[in-house]
């Protein structure tokens, strides 16, 4: 194992991203917004040439010079970079993290949802990043940053609602954006519906319930998106509604309801927490928030707009991915003393419930966690 150490001077802390299709050049974008903190991206990796070229139109735009590889092994042997950013399809997550991970130069990374597509891979990176107490990594389940969430999520932690018994998530949007070479298109480099849009949701209930799912039950099914389309011969696979009831060690229950055609809505999530004494709820992209007592019932509803002042970019997810890297990047310069805000282990557990919940559609059948994740164990 490497000896080699991280050093963050603090003049310029340097990244280096992997993966410049759309996210990856969200990522950089946000990163200049940064620059006044001493960050600044110095090398990109992509074997994608048109999404190289975009990504040097953006820098060449920020009068940034970076170095270009073909693949993330290039960037890596470069060292050039202090952290990494990976942001590559989901299905190549896990060979990069641990190629990341196994590298003798130890880099710090933040690597976007899902963590990988399968508990498997997920446990095989955990186990291997426990080799490296040199390098942080962060899992990009930015939806806790996004102001309105935060908000909710801060009113829940004071407990003035109570102890958490429901938690129901509602996202009602547009269906899955065009991705490089169609990728995701299928589950089985998405991870699935569940796995690939939804960690975040799951990774939302499971911080608002303060608990552990035991058991998933769901129902689901491709009704409308993507049915008339072929790509190499093949039909996509991919659901685009569903229901999801997850209930937890503590004895809360959550629910998810998702559907991808459903473009006239208001509000793309709608967030809500009950607790034995009252009820809190988020509404994005309206970043408004409501919390209320039973006792003072409907006329005690406080109304706030949920704002975070420290937020330059907002991004194609309302500032939570800025405020992201601005977490990480304290993380980062503390040097391991400010814990992650989303570890590893929270990566695996928001994958882990997707999977258990494509598995309950095709079982037609509660699924245990315990089931799911000793299959893999």
């Amino acid at each position: 194992m490497a000896t080699n150490s991280i050093t963050i001077t603090n003049s310029t802390v340097k990244y280096g991203i992997i993966g410049v299709g759309m996210m990856g050049r969200e990522h950089l974008i946000n990163l200049y917004h940064l620059r006044h903190l001493a960050v600044s991206v110095v090398a990109i990796a992509d074997p994608h040439l048109p999404s190289q070229q975009l990504a040097l139109q953006l820098t060449h735009s920020f009068s940034s010079p970076i170095m270009v590889f073909p693949g993330h092994k290039e960037l890596l042997d470069s060292g050039l970079c202090d952290v990494i950013l990976v942001s590559t399809p989901n299905m190549t997550h896990h060979r990069i993290l641990m190629d990341i991970i196994h590298h003798p130069k130890p880099h710090h990374v933040l690597v976007e949802k899902p963590l990988c597509t399968t508990v498997e891979h997920c446990r095989e990176v955990v186990e291997a990043a426990k080799e490296r107490p040199d390098m942080l990594v962060q899992v990009g389940l930015e939806y806790r940053y996004m102001p309105p969430v935060a908000k909710l999520i801060e009113i829940v932690k004071s407990g003035s609602l109570g102890p958490v018994r429901m938690v129901a998530i509602r996202e009602h949007r547009f269906p899955f954006l065009v991705k490089v070479n169609d990728w995701n298109r299928f589950n089985i480099n998405s991870g699935g519906t569940l796995v690939e849009k939804c960690c975040h949701f799951f990774d939302l209930m499971r911080l608002f319930a303060g608990a552990n799912p035991v058991r998933v039950m769901a129902s689901g099914a491709m009704d409308l998106n993507h049915k008339d389309e072929v790509y190499d011969g093949k039909v996509p696979d991919i659901i685009d509604n569903a229901y999801v009831i997850v209930e937890f060690d503590n004895g809360s229950r959550g629910m998810l309801d998702l559907c991808m055609f459903a473009e006239g809505s208001k509000n793309e999530q709608e967030i809500s927490v009950v607790g034995d004494t009252g009820k809190g709820e988020a509404f994005v992209p309206e970043s408004i928030v409501r919390f209320g007592t039973r006792l003072a019932g409907r006329d005690g509803v406080q109304t706030l707009k949920a704002e975070d002042d420290r937020i330059k970019y907002d991004g194609l997810h309302h500032g939570s991915s800025y405020l992201e890297h601005l977490n990480f990047l304290s993380a980062v310069r503390s040097k391991g003393q400010q814990g992650l805000a989303v570890d590893l282990q929270d990566g695996l557990i928001s994958v882990a419930i997707g999977v258990a919940a494509q598995l309950s559609i095709e079982k037609e059948r509660f699924v245990t966690m315990k089931e799911v994740l000793d299959q893999h164990n």
